[in-house]
């Protein structure tokens, strides 16, 4: 796994602290610990944080979230540095999270990882109207429906050049985007519909 660094000192705030929702969150997520195992949360509040940060983990806020479990800073640093679901950088509005493994280049990923690279530029670059991001992950879970996208919270499934353009093209338009299977399928069924109990017997 490659070193995954902090963002330089002139993108990070100077300060981070949990909305009063967030912290009240925070704080409902901690007691569902044991005594003296609380430092246990610390996926899930750092994971709110990043939420609140508009989608990235400024250092601030991995300290912030340090402080209220009482756990050394290092640690916090630790989790957030090795998990990837948390972006040490900024990202853009809308982050596209785009599978990069064998099923999805397989069924074309290869295509919509250059399409990234022509539209948006490279990975972890924010678009200057600052709406797109990008970055290659390893497997979403989702090969029945490769390839495979997350943007920010959702899946887009089944996708092919035409239709990952538009979904960007659409997202940075502002326009209502529909995640899920990009073709004519239900969730992850067969292509084409049921092939079998199609009828039933009296």
């Amino acid at each position: 796994m490659a070193v995954r660094r902090l963002a330089p000192p002139e993108l990070q705030p100077t300060e981070f602290s949990f909305t009063p929702e967030n912290l009240d969150w925070a704080k409902n997520q901690i007691v569902k610990y044991p005594e003296g195992r609380q430092q246990s949360a610390i996926i899930p509040i750092l994971w709110r944080a990043q939420e609140q940060a508009d989608g990235w983990l400024p250092q601030k806020a991995i300290e912030h979230v340090a402080d209220l479990l009482g756990m050394a800073k290092i640690r916090a640093l630790e989790v957030a540095t090795f998990y990837t679901m948390f972006n040490l950088e900024p990202v853009g509005k809308f982050h596209v999270q785009l599978c990069g493994t064998t099923p999805c280049v397989l069924r074309g990923a290869d295509k919509l990882i250059k399409l990234c690279h022509e539209k948006i530029g490279e990975q972890m670059h924010v678009s200057a109207d600052g709406k797109l991001s990008w970055v290659e992950v390893e497997c979403l879970g989702a090969c029945v429906n490769a390839p495979v996208a997350q943007i920010n919270v959702d899946y887009y499934e089944d996708l092919t050049p035409a239709t990952f353009t538009k979904i960007l093209d659409d997202l940075a338009a502002g326009k209502e985007v529909k995640p899920g299977p990009q073709i004519d399928r239900q969730l992850s069924a067969p292509v084409g519909g049921p092939t079998t109990l199609k009828t039933v017997k009296a």
